[in-house]
């Protein structure tokens, strides 16, 4: 049989029944959309979850101070609770590990913050100039501070976005006005872009003031919540990581470093953590979603059987005028191939309208990739060949003078 004829006959057998084919195709089009919903849902996570943890910074490095563990390890329960970095380890990083791009010390807390009558509960970032190159921080309005603002103790702050909003109204012009921390006036000098409220805190929602102020008018101590390291590259992290914790177990005298009084927190590290976890997460949706493709498949083999058994007369006259078994079998299956890919681009349609129903109404990040697009449309196709293989092999071992005595 030539290919135009099986594509004619094939064609002619599906569109004969239209109503059956359509309700046999629905179980495909149900599992295909689900699918490709339910993948473009854990890809738009998975993208939206690695844009928020590189909106902090590029090749980072993060020391946080913790409490040093007892003998024999065990649960460290004063992580985060305690103060064990200083702006002299800041700088013995900064001086003694040489591979480095930039340091930036912070000391971070909520404080009440009032301005012209109003008033909010904000983070206070006191930091060095160099934090806007490290935490990719960029000024929209103004400008930011300088060292020399940092060792004459300026009392001027840059603001985030959001908190010049909730004191001043949305975009006011705030430059030169003032605002209320902990009962110390600041001047302001700067407005930052908007980086977006996700992930690892609203980072629209700050006030930055030289970390000299911050800890003599604010903490009222040396310490410093982080210590951020930049590296020139992703590969040099590693590298840099081990010898900025050699030198601070050195500086802090610790000989054990599970005994360590900080962590370091890699960058890199929690970028593969967080695309395992949601390629993970997507997996699952697909699975779950999957199981309706294979309701659908066996409905393409009950409809296809059926399909058999009323044509088993017209399979007998086939083969009486010299059609081979492999001409009934590769006809059966080219018309459940055609089912289930059929439904499987339907199926691809459903899913991207769904995909963007979610982003419209939901507000949730989606991304529909063409590898998942490919894979929707290759497992419709194996379906219509899995499940449309045994009626198609029952019709091909008909008898032709049993079927044509078939009534």
């Amino acid at each position: 049989m030539l290919t135009s004829d099986l594509f004619q006959e094939t064609y002619t057998a599906v569109t004969a029944n239209k109503a059956r084919s359509g309700l046999t195709m629905l179980g495909i089009v149900i599992g295909i959309g689900s699918v490709i919903a339910m993948v473009s849902i854990g890809q738009g996570a998975q993208s939206s979850i690695e844009s928020s943890i590189q909106s902090i910074g590029s090749n980072l490095l993060l020391i946080s101070p913790g409490a040093p563990r007892g003998a024999g390890g065990g649960v460290n329960a004063g992580r985060g609770s305690v103060q064990t970095l200083t702006l002299d380890d800041a700088e013995a990083i900064k001086s003694g590990v040489a591979a480095i791009k930039a340091v930036a010390p912070d000391v971070s807390r909520r404080y009440q913050v009032t301005a012209k009558g109003k008033n909010t509960n904000t983070q206070i970032v006191g930091t060095t100039p160099a934090y806007p190159s490290v935490r990719n921080v960029e000024v929209a309005d103004g400008s930011f501070f300088n060292e020399a603002q940092v060792k004459s103790l300026a009392k001027v702050a840059v603001l985030a976005p959001t908190t010049r909003d909730d004191l001043f109204g949305e975009g006011a012009s705030v430059i030169g006005q003032k605002v209320r921390i902990n009962q110390v006036d600041f001047k302001i000098i700067g407005v930052t872009k908007s980086k977006g409220g996700t992930g690892f805190g609203n980072q629209d929602d700050m006030i930055f003031v030289p970390i000299s102020v911050a800890q003599n008018y604010l903490s009222g101590n040396s310490f410093v919540s982080t210590i951020s390291v930049q590296s020139p590259d992703a590969d040099s992290l590693a590298t840099i990581q081990q010898q900025i914790s050699g030198l601070l177990l050195s500086r802090h005298k610790i000989s054990n470093p599970q005994q360590a009084d900080f962590q370091i927190l890699n960058q890199a590290d929690i970028v593969a953590t967080a695309s395992s976890v949601t390629g993970t997460f997507t997996i699952l949706l697909a699975a779950i979603a999957g199981i309706s493709l294979i309701v659908g498949g066996i409905g393409i083999m009950n409809m296809m059987l059926t399909t058999v058994t009323e044509r088993t007369r017209e399979i007998g006259l086939r083969k009486a005028i010299g059609a081979k078994r492999d001409d009934i079998s590769n006809q059966f299956l080219a018309e459940s191939v055609m089912l289930t890919f059929i439904g499987g681009l339907i199926g691809v349609g459903i899913g991207w309208l769904a995909s963007r129903a979610v982003t419209s109404f939901a507000g949730i990040n989606t991304t529909i990739s063409m590898s998942s697009v490919l894979l929707a449309f290759g497992v419709s196709a194996a379906i219509g060949i899995i499940f449309g293989y045994y009626p198609a092999r029952r019709a091909a071992k008909l008898n032709p003078i049993e079927a044509l005595r078939y009534e």
